[in-house]
């Protein structure tokens, strides 16, 4: 039987009207919002829906674009640790409960980001203590896409001892510092996914800057030309255990990237749809994926900090990472990816937390999470929040050459000394032929370093810290240990 028209007609307006309208994947019961400033509350609905959003005594309505996309912005708020409800009007009703208000932070990167609380030294005390309800954790699932995405997949959780070992334990250390300093609400986005490296994490917008994409063509096809040649000496000892396997050892299959190292695609499925979602800022922790081509990493890893700013709308959104911590194979090239990083905090309203004191020389995770949390949250509450203490370890200020001997000075040097009362390790010197040798290195009571090698008779260079791994032991008086250094590019 043919079904008249008018009744089409009006089947198809039931089913534009029972239409759902749906909001951003970060907005879930027992969310976060950000305090003190605009909040963008978005999502979707059918084109010309009209959409009302209530929170907190505000109520701010709009109509879906032709696209069906609809955003408000919040007017800004005051801490709220009292969960309150979030409800969207439109064809249907959204209800969220347990929402607070306080400060959100973005923890992005790869593995060592990821790292959870279960797996770090101190697990075994944080998850009994971990009763904080005032601190709460997304983890955004893992995604690639080749375009920007608007859906992502996570809820909040609230920190207890029994959700907590999941979290990301450079995050949660951090949040805890942050709890205990501030008393408001901590929200953390875990959003990061190991083995990855920087350009994985730019937008496609970010591309459009020639010396960026430049920078990440070269690192791709640096690391490429890399891992053929690895698998062609793999086929060679794999092809010599065949030919004698009772002599000869199997070879291991060697790393290959997955799709998820390709430029653009992890900010197309992993930030892309979170923003502009208010944030207090950022922390970072990556580096190991890029350190084969350190001499882009700058390039791109300012790109990375410029391009979310872009993303979540806020020019000056704090960026504070970690530099890579100790790891021997990881060899001289971690040592010019740090410099890198370092270079980086050129960038205003960036930080940068060293942790050459606590890494694992033969694991490139190391279990200590806590001290850098601890670390990432000293910088925060200075600079955030105006804490009269030291963020920063010793700093190179300048050197003096006097033949064999450099004298060296610092900054964020006040109670300059070593953890275990030895002289300064981690030194080298070179000559004029630009050749390094182990150096001895010496506190003087005015508090300068007085550094000396017996290969090399007179002086004019000085590294420090300057490898994948070397033994150091120079902190100031807050126990924040000496950036790497060196003076043969000053």
């Amino acid at each position: 039987m043919k079904i008249p028209s008018a009744i089409l007609v009006a089947l198809s307006l039931t089913a534009v009207a029972s239409a759902d309208v749906v909001l951003a994947p970060l907005f879930t019961d027992h969310g976060v919002l950000q305090r003190d400033q605009a909040v963008p509350v978005w999502g979707t609905a059918d084109a010309g829906e009209a959409v009302t959003v209530s929170f907190a005594g505000q109520s701010v309505s709009t109509t879906a674009d032709e696209a069906g996309k609809w955003r408000v912005d919040l007017a800004a708020m005051p801490v709220n640790a009292t969960g309150q409800t979030l409800t969207v009007n439109g064809h249907n009703t959204l209800t969220l409960t347990d929402i607070l208000v306080g400060d959100v932070w973005l923890c992005g990167g790869q593995s060592n980001m990821e790292w959870p609380l279960r797996n770090t030294t101190d697990a075994d005390t944080a998850i009994p203590s971990a009763n904080f309800p005032l601190i709460r954790h997304i983890k955004i699932e893992r995604r690639i896409a080749r375009d920007p995405l608007t859906t992502a997949t996570g809820s909040w959780t609230v920190c207890s001892p029994e959700t907590v070992p999941h979290f990301t334990a450079v995050g949660y250390y951090f949040a805890r510092q942050l709890h205990a300093e501030l008393g408001v609400p901590i929200g953390l986005v875990n959003s990061n996914w190991g083995g990855t490296p920087a350009e994985a994490w730019l937008p496609p917008a970010a591309l459009e800057d020639l010396d960026i994409l430049l920078a990440a063509t070269s690192h791709q096809a640096y690391s490429y030309t890399g891992i053929h040649a690895n698998l062609v000496n793999y086929q060679e000892k794999l092809a010599a255990w065949e030919a004698d396997p009772e002599n000869v050892e199997k070879p291991s299959m060697p790393w290959r990237p997955g799709a998820e190292n390709h430029s653009l695609v992890l900010n197309n499925g992993m930030i892309a749809p979170l923003a502009p979602y208010g944030l207090k800022g950022v922390i970072w922790y990556q580096g190991e994926a890029n350190a084969d081509q350190p001499e882009t990493y700058r390039t791109l890893f300012g790109a990375v900090i410029e391009s979310w700013r872009d993303q979540f709308e806020q020019p000056e959104l704090p960026f504070y990472w970690v530099q890579l911590a100790n790891w021997q194979p990881g060899g001289i090239g971690w040592a010019f990816l740090r410099e890198a990083q370092t270079q980086t905090l050129e960038l205003p309203h960036t930080g940068q937390v060293v942790i050459n004191d606590v890494g694992d020389p033969d694991d490139i995770h190391p279990r200590n999470k806590t001290a850098v949390g601890d670390r990432l949250a000293r910088v925060a509450l200075r600079r955030l929040h105006g804490f009269d203490i030291e963020d920063t370890g010793p700093t190179f200020a300048s050197a003096i050459l006097r033949d064999a001997t450099i004298e060296l000075s610092f900054t964020h040097a006040a109670g300059l000394h070593t953890t275990d009362g030895a002289a300064p390790k981690g030194f080298q010197v070179a000559g004029a032929d630009g050749v390094f040798h182990p150096a001895t290195a010496a506190l003087t009571p005015n508090g300068t370093i007085k550094v000396t090698s017996d290969a090399v008779s007179i002086a004019h260079f000085v590294r420090y810290a300057w490898d994948g791994h070397l033994e150091v032991n120079l902190v100031n008086g807050d126990d924040l240990p000496a950036a790497p250094f060196r003076t043969d590019r000053l």
